[in-house]
C-alpha cells in the first residue's frame, strides 16, 4: 500500500489528463475537452479514490468487500446504506510541520473520498459487518438473503 495511490501523485495525475484527452478528441466531444480544462484550471484537490476488492463467497454466502485507507482514522469513516447501496465515505486530514535550519515547512493534505456497491435487495444494516484494521477497511454481508436463496422443490 503506498499513500501516492490515495493521495493523486501528480505524475498520475498527468497520465489520466493525457488519457482523457486522447479519449475526448478521439470521441469528437468538444464539450468533453472544455470541462477537462475547466478541472485542469481548478487547482483544488480531487476526490480520492481509495482501491476496493470484492470478493464473493457462495460457500459461506457472504461478500467481502476491501477498502485501502492508509493513513486515516476509523472515526473518520462513514458506512451508509440506502436504497440496496453501500456508501463508504470519509474524510482524509494530515498536517505535518518541520524546522530544520531556520525554515519552517508545512504541509496539508485534505480529501473526501466516496465509493458506493450494489448490495442485495433485502440486506438490513445490522446484517452488515465492518473491521478496520492498519488502514484496511473489511466490510462483509450476505451474498443472498434468505428470501432469495433457492429453495427445492421435490418432484411427486
Amino acid at each position: 500500500m503506498a499513500l501516492v495511490n490515495l493521495f493523486n501523485d501528480p505524475f498520475f495525475a498527468d497520465f489520466d489528463r493525457l488519457f482523457d484527452e486522447a479519449f475526448a478528441r478521439r470521441t469528437g466531444n468538444p464539450g468533453a475537452n472544455n470541462q477537462l480544462q475547466a478541472q485542469n484550471a481548478n487547482t483544488a484537490p480531487r476526490v480520492l479514490r481509495p482501491r476496493v476488492d470484492v470478493h464473493e463467497d457462495k460457500e459461506k454466502n457472504l461478500v467481502t468487500a476491501t477498502f485501502e485507507l492508509p493513513g486515516i482514522n476509523k472515526q473518520d469513516v462513514n458506512i451508509d446504506l440506502r436504497n440496496n447501496v453501500l456508501t463508504v465515505s470519509g474524510e482524509s486530514k494530515a498536517e505535518s510541520e518541520k524546522s530544520e535550519n531556520g525554515y519552517v515547512v508545512r504541509e496539508r493534505r485534505y480529501g473526501r473520498f466516496a465509493r458506493s456497491l450494489p448490495v442485495p435487495q433485502g440486506v438490513k444494516p445490522e446484517e452488515i459487518k465492518a473491521a478496520m484494521d492498519n488502514g484496511v477497511l473489511t466490510v462483509t454481508f450476505p451474498r443472498l438473503t434468505p428470501e432469495q436463496q433457492p429453495k427445492k422443490i421435490t418432484v411427486s
